[in-house]
Formats: C-alpha cells, structure tokens, sequence
C-alpha cells in the first residue's frame, strides 16, 4: 500500500520541505529555470518496509508519518547503502525529532521597539505569502488558464516550506510582542491566529471548513506599518 497523502504532507510540512539530517539540511523543493517545480526530497523509511532491509525488523516498518524522515537523496543512499548499525533506527528518530523543532524554531521572535516595527515584520512574510498565492496560487493566472500545468505542484510544494512556517512566524510576532498589537488590530489577530492553525490543518487532513485568510488584518497590518 502506497504512502497515503496525509502522512506525506504531514512529513514534508513538518520537516518544511528540507532534508532532516541535521550535518545537512538542504532544501529539497526546487523551481527550475522554466518555472516547473519539482521535489528532490525523498521519504525514507525509518524502519525498512522489509524485514531484510535497511534496519528492517520483523513484520517490516509501516507507511504512515511517524515511520517516515524527509531526507536528501544523496542523505539517503548514504545511510541506506552504510554497514548495518552506523544509522540504527534510534539516529534517525533523534534526525527527526531535532529536525522538527529546528523547524519550529523558525517562528521564535524578539522583542520589538515599537508598532511599526512589529509591523513591517509582518508586512515582509505576508508579502512571500502573497507572491506564491499570486503566481501559483489556485486563482493564478497560469493555474486558471491551464490547470494542468506545473503551478499546482509548485503551489503545493510553498504552501509547505513557505507559507506554514511563515504563518507560524507571524502568529509567535504577534503573541511575543502583544502590547504593541493596536486595540483596534485585536479582532483582526484573533480571525488569522484562527486562519494559520486551521489553514495547516486542512493541509495534513480536509477540514469542513476553516478560517480564510482575513483581509481587514492584511489592511490593518499595512496601515500601522508606516
């Protein structure tokens, strides 16, 4: 049975598209020159789906998320093709595990002076956000006039290493430095604090509905930004 997709959005949203060896680290979603996107990344097995392959156990490993590291392919061959032992199951757990809250560690902020720094910051990220939604985004130019183009895999691929983290960094901004959140700006925070943790949860698994971006915040955002 194939790897279902929740458990590979799951995957490449929490390792945020990048190679979870820590010593590498390196971005395994690409667009070329021409503008296609394509994936470099590659879900290993932690344990072997066989029993007699790379640390393989009786029974054999399963598909789902927690037996699966986002790795390079060059990562990859390594330790799958190293004499048994040199990256036991234990390692890439720990690989794993680092990875994801190096990951989470994106969206730490600092203390910020004052209102409008606070929200040139959040200015920038909504700014790359938008970019992607506009030039890939389902409503694109390139995505309406031929939907079975390349703008869906690279939408998808942004929305995973660009989009979440970048909402997660928002969201931490803005709780960090809550005093300087304008009083009129509250109701406003509240509707896209709502709109990330829903908008990534309906990436891993369709949700009924959910929170969409609000665009009094991005009118607000860009208002006490001057």
């Amino acid at each position: 049975m194939p790897i279902a997709e929740k458990d590979i959005k799951l995957l490449w949203g929490r390792a945020a598209g990048y190679c979870s060896n820590p010593a590498c680290r390196t971005k395994v979603s690409e667009i070329g020159a021409n503008g296609e996107s394509y994936l470099t990344g590659e879900q290993a097995h932690i344990v072997a789906r066989q029993a007699n392959g790379p640390r393989g156990q009786d029974g054999g490993g399963s598909n789902a998320y927690e037996n699966l590291v986002l790795l390079c392919p060059t990562c990859h061959t390594k330790i799958d093709k190293s004499p048994d032992g040199t990256y036991p199951v234990e390692v890439l757990l720990e690989w794993k595990e680092q990875h994801e809250a190096w990951v989470d560690n994106w969206a730490e902020s600092k203390k910020m002076g004052t209102t409008a720094e606070l929200m040139k910051f959040v200015t920038e990220l909504l700014n790359e956000n938008k970019h992607y939604f506009d030039a890939y985004g389902p409503r694109s130019e390139i995505a309406e006039a031929n939907p079975g183009s390349s703008a869906h895999a690279v939408w998808t691929a942004r929305k995973l290493d660009t989009l979440l983290p970048n909402n997660r960094k928002i969201v931490q901004a803005l709780e960090v430095n809550a005093k300087l959140v304008p009083g009129e700006m509250k109701a406003a925070v509240l509707k896209f604090k709502d709109h990330a943790l829903s908008y990534e949860q309906n990436q891993y698994g369709r949700l009924d509905h959910y929170q969409l971006f609000p665009s009094d915040f991005a009118e607000l955002v860009h208002k006490w930004a001057v």
